[in-house]
């Protein structure tokens, strides 16, 4: 076996899938939920300057800034907990998945980078789980 293949290996044994999946979650949350603690004041009150933002740059076809700014301001912050908690793991990432290409297709397409930084971990966890550190692993829900 080659030095590459044999360190390769060892890697393979060092670092767990339940910490791969842990920190997944916790990275790509704290990025939704920093996002959403932009839209609101206090707790949970969507601030004027979020449904401006939705109604003047955002501009969503089809939906009202209004209703917009509520749905994205209240989805940054359940998605997000439900991703640390590790419960429902693969539809929030999903959920998320799909905030991700609406930004991407229609709010600024340019940012495919950044985009793609966050379809990355969220495709990860959409396909394999929250991993052995979850509520979906305690309740045994796939």
């Amino acid at each position: 076996m080659h030095l590459w293949d044999r360190a390769a290996t060892l890697l393979d044994k060092a670092i767990p899938e339940w910490l791969i999946a842990l920190l997944l979650r916790a990275g790509i949350a704290a990025v939704f939920w920093q996002s959403g603690r932009t839209k609101v004041e206090g707790w949970l009150s969507v601030s004027d300057n979020a449904i401006a933002l939705f109604r003047d740059e955002y501009k969503l076809p089809l939906v009202p800034p209004e209703i917009a700014a509520y749905t994205g301001a209240y989805a940054e912050h359940l998605l997000p907990l439900l991703l640390v908690l590790g419960l429902g793991t693969r539809w929030a990432a999903l959920g998320l998945l799909g905030m991700t290409a609406v930004i991407q297709t229609l709010v600024y397409p340019d940012a495919w980078p950044t985009h793609l930084s966050w379809a990355a971990p969220l495709l990860y966890l959409v396909a394999r789980g929250g991993g052995t550190i979850s509520l979906d692993n305690w309740f045994r829900l796939k």
